[in-house]
């Protein structure tokens, strides 16, 4: 008998037309400017970038780091946006660290499909929080990753330091 995992944010994807419609999901939050930052997770806005958090993360506190143009790969990005990027990234260190109380990190990002980028037209940086210990048994065992928090609460946590309330 296959095991299962209670996983409810999962419901709204699998049954949402929104969801699935077409065209580039990180284009179409970029777009939003604000009206629906909270329900599309979105942490901050800047001139060239946002960082949102991933809707169906590898952790808790998996956050995105996302140019509004819609850009493949590294080398389509223009100058500022690289830049606005890198310190997007370093402001989502501090706020994982200081919000999260982590104790290490993963980034970095996947270009194509055959890198693993589950939207491989649109280049987004992944940055991961990571705990001593946060690597267990069901994950070695059964190939499943155990997310205990919602992402309402994450984005709560966080917002504050990308200069939410």
């Amino acid at each position: 008998m296959p095991e299962r995992l209670w996983a409810p944010w999962r419901h709204d994807y699998v049954t949402s037309p929104e969801e699935k419609s077409a065209g580039c999901v990180f284009c179409s939050i970029g777009k939003d400017q604000h009206e629906n930052d909270v329900k599309n997770l979105v942490l901050h806005r800047g001139e060239n970038a946002f960082v949102v958090l991933n809707r169906y993360p590898y952790i808790n506190g998996h956050l995105l780091i996302v140019p509004y143009r819609h850009a493949c790969d590294l080398s389509s990005l223009v100058s500022s946006e690289k830049t606005e990027m890198l310190e997007l990234a370093v402001q989502a260190e501090d706020a994982l660290k200081r919000g999260m109380s982590c104790q290490g990190m993963n980034g970095g990002w996947n270009i194509g499909s055959a890198g693993g980028a589950g939207i491989p037209g649109h280049l987004h940086i992944h940055m991961l929080p990571r705990w001593n210990g946060d690597t267990n048994f069901i994950t070695t065992v059964g190939n499943v990753r155990v997310v205990s928090e919602s992402l309402e609460r994450a984005h709560e946590q966080l917002s504050v330091y990308f200069g939410g309330k």
